[in-house]
């Protein structure tokens, strides 16, 4: 009889759900994002200068503008890409998001450009950050990098079994600060 209730009692506390977890303090993790975000505080501000694209149809040369700046306290960090043409329309235009994932430790660029969207992993450097799009059995790279006040970032195309293909090219200076996206927020009245 012992036996039948010790069997009955263990098989009732293994059907009992555990104790819920306490979640996590959403202070802690808006701060570990806030922290994880300053290696790319460099980014901050209007930036303008020459890029260059390879095409099929030849060489493409633009005015390539950024202006990127911190959403949610700093939490976050949003980016407008605009290319303008030598006759001033606008040539490409991006939006992103940039984020980074406490529990994963991971970075995470959401990228609206030319008609896509798409999650990307992005991995800050010492120098500026890399960051690649899956493209079948290939993989578009961009390497970006900040050297005495200027941005240059690079595209190559990764196809296995050779050596990367240079096709974009940008040089950016930091022409003043953004106050994009904070200007025009909502206020309480």
């Amino acid at each position: 009889m012992m036996t039948g209730f010790i069997i009955v009692t263990g098989s009732a506390a293994l059907a009992m759900p555990a104790p819920a977890s306490t979640p996590p303090d959403p202070e802690q993790l808006i701060a570990a994002e806030r922290e994880a975000m300053a290696p790319l505080s460099w980014m901050d501000g209007r930036w303008r200068g020459e890029a260059v694209t390879q095409t099929s149809t030849g060489e493409h040369r633009v005015t390539q503008t950024e202006r990127i700046g911190p959403l949610l306290g700093g939490s976050i960090k949003l980016l407008e890409g605009r290319a303008f043409r030598p006759d001033g329309t606008t040539g490409f235009n991006a939006f992103g998001a940039i984020s980074f994932d406490p529990a994963t430790k991971r970075y995470s660029l959401h990228s609206y450009a030319q008609g896509r969207a798409g999650d990307f992993e992005l991995r800050p450097t010492s120098t500026g950050y890399v960051w690649e799009i899956p493209a079948g059995p290939m993989v578009i790279r961009y390497t970006a990098t900040l050297d005495r006040g200027v941005w240059t970032e690079v595209g190559e195309r990764i196809a296995p079994g050779q050596p990367p293909a240079q096709f974009f090219i940008m040089h950016l200076k930091r022409i003043g600060p953004s106050d994009w996206p904070e200007t025009g927020s909502m206020t309480p009245r």
